[in-house]
Order: structure tokens, then sequence, then C-alpha cells
């Protein structure tokens, strides 16, 4: 088993989750270096004698950076992306964008069930690192958990990104199923139903079907889509009370991937002949093209089918 020796770790981004994620390394005793758009500086001299990059900026800010930082990037050092959501542009994660863009170091991913506010508070929680070097992953897997934060790993980074991305939509229509009052038996129908739906995505962009049911799948949409901790959740919450998009996000004044990534999906849907029900009725009431009620029972409307969690149709 690797030594449990600190680590120099550069972390990009310090909003809610970079900030957490360098507290807690800090905490375990690693030297961190840390950077944000707002410091007006290079993020690219941070990225020398390190031994991790840590990148935990949001989704739009993915792009900008990984066009600026791949040409200085170092041949070993490895990324770890930490970013959950699609790209509406490019329609795809975030660690394929640093990997279109050349990245030479290996790709990592971090997702898992971690509201950044329960873990800076040192409750317990659990991730996966997922990465295609598995002893890559095995190693930084002894290296950086520790205190409240428990790894596992598996083998897939795209599955473990697209199911960290829709879970997020899954936890705006948890939050409007919850603001309309629908009750435990319709929010419990909802997300088995919004399970599935983020299977056709995964197993669409070449994830694998099992890592849905892991931590970084049912794990996070569980923590996600049921705590009022989750920005995604309570932008639901407060459409669902008549607030528009704009005036919802501008009462979270932080990131909420969820409406981003609800709008890539249904762009990757009419790309590849997705049926995502769930998705399109997100879409429909933060573009206010339906209200939050008839979205509510165009779902319930939808014509009878069997149950199947991997449906394509």
């Amino acid at each position: 088993m690797p030594e449990r020796v600190p680590l120099r770790i550069a972390v990009l981004g310090r909003g809610a989750w970079g900030s957490t994620l360098a507290q807690l390394w800090r905490s375990q005793g690693h030297q961190l270096s840390c950077w944000s758009r707002r410091d007006g500086t290079d993020p690219a001299s941070l990225l020398q004698d390190v031994d991790l990059a840590a990148v935990a900026v949001s989704m739009a800010g993915v792009e900008p950076l990984a066009q600026a930082l791949v040409p200085h990037w170092p041949a070993r050092l490895p990324l770890l992306s930490c970013t959950k959501g699609l790209d509406l542009e490019r329609l795809t994660t975030a660690s394929r964008i640093w990997c279109q863009h050349g990245l030479s170091g290996a790709a990592l991913v971090l997702s898992g069930p971690n509201l950044a506010a329960e873990l800076a508070r040192g409750l317990p929680a659990a991730s996966v690192l997922a990465c295609e070097d598995q002893a890559l992953a095995a190693e930084l897997q002894v290296r950086l958990s520790g205190g409240n934060l428990r790894l596992y790993t598996n083998h897939d980074p795209v599955g473990t990104e697209v199911a960290g991305a829709l879970k997020n939509v899954m936890a705006v229509a948890a939050g409007l199923c919850d603001g309309l009052q629908l009750g435990a038996n319709a929010r419990a129908s909802l997300l088995t139903r919004g399970l599935a739906e983020m299977g056709v995505v995964l197993e669409g962009l070449g994830g694998t079907a099992a890592t849905l049911y892991g931590l970084a799948g049912l794990g996070d949409l569980l923590a996600t889509a049921t705590s009022p901790l989750s920005r995604n959740y309570r932008c639901g919450l407060l459409l669902a009370e008549g607030l528009g998009i704009d005036a919802a996000l501008a009462r979270i004044d932080a990131t909420v991937e969820g409406p981003r990534t609800a709008r890539a999906a249904l762009a990757l849907a009419e790309r590849h002949g997705w049926s995502l029900p769930i998705c399109e009725q997100v879409v429909a009431v933060i573009e206010g093209r339906n209200p939050v009620a008839s979205a509510a029972r165009a779902l319930m409307e939808r014509q009878l089918r069997p149950e199947a969690l991997q449906e394509r149709s």
C-alpha cells in the first residue's frame, strides 16, 4: 500500500467546493496552493513543482481554463476534475474537455454525495476517484482519504462525470416536486425514473451501467435531491414558488449547474434520439414555456409502458 506522504496540491477554483477540498486536504497535512479567477493572476504558475492539480471551477469555466493551461501543463502532472456538469457548447464532460485540448497528464474524476457545507463542518462523507489508470487511482485513494472523507475507486471517469452532472437536473425536479407539495410517493417515483433517465445519458456517452448505482450516481442523487443544502434542489423550490429562473439564481447567489446541464442533455437527446422526459420538463419550466404544475401533470400523463431502468425510447 502506498505511503501516506503529504502531497503538493494546486487547487484551481475557490468556490464552495474548491475551498472545502482545500480545507480538508490541509487538515490531512498536504501542502496547498490555491487560485481563483478573482485573483487576476496566472494559474499556470501553480502547476510547477506540484504532485496533483485539482480543478474545481464551474462548468462554464472549464473550457477557457483548459485552453489557457494545457499548453503549459507538465507532462506527468495528474489532473483531478471536481467539476459536475455538461458543457452546453461541446455537449461533453469536464475531463473530456481537458483531454480534447491535449492534456498530457492523467485525468481523474472526483464525485459523490459531497455537500460542501456538511464536509466543511466535519461531517462524514464518501466519494469516488474515477480513472482509467487504476494504479494511480489506488495511490491517490490512500493519500487523499482521511478525516471525514473516505474514497473509493472505479475505472469509469465518463460515467462518473455524467452521473454527477445529471443528478443536478433531477435535484431541480425534486425541488419542483416538493415545492408543489406532491408528497413522498411522487418524489420517490420521480427520483427512480430520474435514475433511469440518468442511465440513458450515461450509457449513451460511453459510461458503465454499474456506475449509476454507486456513489456518483444513486449516492449523489439521494443527497442532492433531498437536502436544502443543495443549490439545485433549492432552485427547484424557488421555481415552484413562482420565481423565474433569473430571480431564483439571484436568490441563491451561487453556481447552479442543473439548468445548463438539462439544456445540454436535451441537445444530446435530440442528436441521438433519446427520450429524457424529466430533463424536457425541467427545461420547459426554466424557459418559462410550461408552468410548474403543468410540467408535473405532463410527466404523470405520459404514455404507459413497462418499467425499464435504461430505456432508450
